[in-house]
């Protein structure tokens, strides 16, 4: 769990009927993060880090970038395996070199959509939790 601490310093100067003076005081409060805050937070993270990698792949095909460049290579490369499962669902219009792939499309509402499902069950124990 992620924990914080809040140190707060009051000041006061204080002068107490037997002569005794009070010069500072300090409360320090620790705030811990719950863990299903914490597991959202990963799971959202983890979503759009592939839809970063899926949106890269989108731009790159529309933009007609050449695929035996190496960044261009590498990120077909990680992203084959994420929109493998949704290739063919919509046809795939290219004009020259430029493609619309609807597969990352799909993948990227699919992946969203999955993430979501996953937040809300997380919640289920504690639905006061916001996403």
């Amino acid at each position: 769990m992620n924990e914080t601490e809040q140190t707060t310093e009051v000041e006061k100067v204080a002068t107490q009927p037997d002569g005794a003076e009070v010069k500072q005081s300090t409360v320090t409060r620790s705030v811990k993060t719950p863990g299903v805050i914490l597991a959202q937070r990963i799971i959202w993270f983890i979503v759009g880090l592939i839809n970063i990698l899926l949106v890269t792949r989108f731009t790159l095909l529309a933009l007609g970038a050449n695929p035996s460049a190496g960044f261009v290579d590498f990120i077909y490369g990680i992203t084959n395996v994420l929109v493998a499962p949704f290739v063919g669902i919509f046809g795939e219009p290219v004009y020259g070199r430029f493609m619309f792939d609807w597969s990352s499309i799909v993948a990227i509402i699919v992946y969203s959509l999955i993430a979501l499902g996953i937040v809300k069950l997380l919640t289920l124990s504690n639905p006061e939790d916001k996403i």
